[in-house]
């Protein structure tokens, strides 16, 4: 891997869209990969009964559709198998073990040098490339948060990335933190597996269907954004009611504006809301501390947990072997 046209780092879903746009022009490529698979943060760190939060028709990658029996929303294993075969049709051939340590543009020479380390052989490897194609995603790092107390917590803490199944949690207090869509998710989870379990709810979240999504993203098309995002304000509320007293609050952002200017999605209910309003997953705030297995609120409320949940989400490492690429990420190192 001396000298290379263009280098795709990361072979995710991004990844392997982009190498086969470029085998459609018979345009020289090589895909690079840590992980020893395609698109590992589904394969390996996605929860059994994960579905992709939006219809088929907006999560297909180019030049391939799904099969036309697969359903509206497309759960784990038919996306990882859509995945494979698209790898198949495209002849893609991702370089798996293989980490990017750094990448350096040179202003003179018009091309970058790399230094990737071959964790199969353990060997250093040095390349050169005019263009480079950052697909590595902004879900990295596993992202928990400092909280006074927490080593001393004697119980189980995971991050949504290693959570399975809410099976082995039966009858043990569970408290889940935070709400996007993977907290709620999980927290559902938990609750019909059994677990007594509680979801800290901090900030204002929208709640929709997967019917109004993808309602509003078709219309979205073809009206302006904020008259797409008051119809589905208005729909969400006829559909959960006011959630305020468990809890949860709107932003006053609309969902879409939201998720155009910071990339916040709304929260897709499989249920969760359901639960809450029954008092059968209770809605907590912030932590102000933990003490053992003691966690207590900033409400002073004090409630012993057996396992935390976390679903704080991931921290992009792209900025770390990624040299001169200010211009590419903003400082919570996105596009």
């Amino acid at each position: 891997m001396e000298n290379v046209a263009m280098l795709i780092v990361g072979a995710g879903p991004a990844g392997l869209a982009t190498a086969a746009c470029l085998s459609k022009f018979s345009i020289p490529y090589v895909i690079v990969e840590r992980e020893d698979c395609s698109a590992s943060l589904w394969r390996e760190h996605a929860y059994d009964h994960l579905k992709l939060h939006l219809a088929k028709e907006f999560c297909e990658l180019p030049h391939m559709s799904y099969p036309v029996d697969a359903p509206t929303s497309i759960p784990k294993n038919i996306f990882l198998k859509y995945l494979d075969d698209y790898i198949e049709c495209f002849n893609i051939l991702p370089k798996y073990l293989t980490n990017v340590e750094s990448s350096t543009y040179d202003d003179d020479k018009k091309c970058w040098s790399i230094v990737a380390h071959d964790m199969a052989t353990s060997i250093i490897v040095k390349c050169t490339t005019k263009f480079l194609v950052v697909a590595s995603g902004e879900n990295s790092a596993e992202n928990i948060p400092m909280i006074i107390g927490l080593q001393s917590f004697p119980g189980d803490v995971i991050h949504s990335s290693s959570y399975k199944s809410g099976k082995s949690y039966s009858g043990k207090n569970v408290l889940v933190v935070g709400s996007g869509n993977s907290g709620m998710e999980i927290a559902y989870d938990l609750a019909t597996h059994g677990a007594n379990t509680s979801i800290i709810i901090r900030s204002p979240i929208h709640v929709m269907t997967k019917e109004l999504i993808r309602l509003g993203m078709t219309l979205a098309h073809r009206l302006p954004l904020n008259l797409v995002d008051n119809l589905l304000a208005i729909s969400a509320k006829f559909i959960f009611g006011d959630l305020s007293r468990q809890g949860i609050t709107r932003p006053k952002m609309g969902p879409l504006t939201l998720k155009s200017a910071t990339g916040k999605s709304a929260v897709i209910d499989v249920g969760t809301v359901g639960l809450i309003k029954k008092g059968i997953i209770e809605v907590q705030g912030g932590i102000s501390k933990i003490m053992g297995n003691i966690v207590e609120f900033q409400c002073s409320k004090e409630i012993s947990f057996d396992v935390i949940v976390f679903a704080t989400g991931y921290k992009s490492t792209t900025n770390i072997w990624l040299e001169n690429g200010e211009s590419m990420l903003n400082g919570n190192e996105l596009p």
